[in-house]
């Protein structure tokens, strides 16, 4: 029996900001709860689910989403928490509604990074024997990516700073990001030492903020029209664990994860017109448009401004697919044109151990 076809029928998400002082978890929970069913056709009572995305450790506390339940409009539903990345949680809500199981689910992600120590959750994250002792880090890896990187490649430092400066553009550009100044290459090089060759408006700044996102069934989504977006391909993966088991210059997990989902959408992403790619820093996000055959030449790449200026930890891969999303519904802002189909990338884990890649049409 074919698996059911699932769509995208709305999105909703916060301005990411380096600190949301007024706003606690709850209401940047509730606004997007709020928003995304204006317009849709649909209300909470048509929800059959809620899946959504946080980290304990970044929250501070155990089981934190027990917490939010009110706010995600969670009561007397079924609801689960996926301690990852956003992207993850719409990879599960994708395969219930694909399964039969249901018709309608809400997907929900949140991080407010400016009240933790972020160095301290991706130190959680490390091999804890061998490479936690000696202050192997996030940071660490990513140096290690980018020195590899530039000698393999023959790059230089420039190019990362070039990378990184249109990236902060487009994101004050086009994006529903909070930016002062956008920095130049200058003054991406003449910014602090992160860890050598990269400096720290090289790796993605983490911001504070919430996205949601309503899935339906097919004959929910052509009942309720609206231009909806179709899921059609999904592919994940989880590299080893130990970062010196792993080649610095691939990452083995999305190079299997886009063959995944090139498999079930029938394309790859090279013949995408949108993509939307996830990185915790420039050289990850060099690495990842390696990994999947891109060139900026020929497909518009973040246009968004991607993580780099804008990375809200456990929801950045849904805010990469809400933003593919209306690219593809709302391409006036971006310039015309007509594109149909996008791919959305999310990362996670230290050095990019995990990723996701979905594709989407209209």
């Amino acid at each position: 029996m074919a698996l059911g076809k699932v769509a995208v029928v709305a999105t909703a998400q916060t301005e990411l900001r380096p600190l949301w002082g007024e706003a606690q978890h709850i209401d940047l929970i509730s606004a997007v709860v709020t928003s995304v069913f204006k317009g849709s056709g649909f209300s909470i009572d048509d929800v059959d689910f809620v899946i959504d995305s946080g980290s304990d450790v970044l929250d501070g506390r155990s089981i934190s989403n027990c917490g939010f339940l009110g706010a995600l409009g969670a009561h007397r539903k079924e609801e689960a928490r996926v301690e990852a990345d956003g992207i993850w949680a719409l990879q599960y809500g994708v395969n219930k509604i694909r399964s039969g199981a249901s018709s309608v689910g809400l997907i929900v992600a949140y991080s407010k990074p400016s009240e933790s120590l972020v160095e301290n959750y991706w130190a959680s994250q490390v091999e804890p024997f061998y490479q936690r002792p000696v202050g192997f880090s996030q940071r660490a890896a990513a140096g290690i990516q980018a020195q590899r990187y530039l000698a393999d490649r023959g790059c230089s430092e420039r190019d990362l700073a070039e990378l990184a400066a249109r990236r902060w553009a487009d994101a004050k550009a086009h994006a529903n990001v909070q930016i002062g100044d956008v920095p130049d290459a200058e003054a991406i090089l003449a910014s602090g030492e992160s860890a050598l060759p990269l400096t720290e408006l090289m790796m993605a700044r983490p911001v504070d903020g919430a996205v949601a996102m309503l899935i339906v069934d097919e004959s929910s989504a052509r009942r309720a029209g609206n231009n909806p977006v179709f899921i059609t391909g999904m592919g994940s993966g989880t590299d080893c664990h130990a970062y010196a088991d792993r080649d610095p210059l691939k990452l083995a997990s999305l190079e299997g994860a886009a063959a995944m989902a090139a498999r079930a959408a029938g394309w790859s992403a090279q013949q995408a017109d949108v993509v939307e790619l996830s990185a915790h820093s420039v050289v990850g996000e060099m690495l990842a448009m390696d990994v999947l055959g891109l060139d900026e030449g020929k497909t518009a790449i973040n246009r968004s401004g991607g993580a780099l200026p804008a990375d809200p930890i456990m929801a950045t891969g849904l805010c990469r697919a809400a933003e593919a999303v209306r690219q593809l519904r709302e391409p006036q802002l971006y310039g015309g044109g007509a594109p149909s189909r996008a791919v959305v990338h999310g990362a996670q884990g230290v050095g990019m151990q995990n990723n996701c890649v979905m594709t989407l049409e209209v």
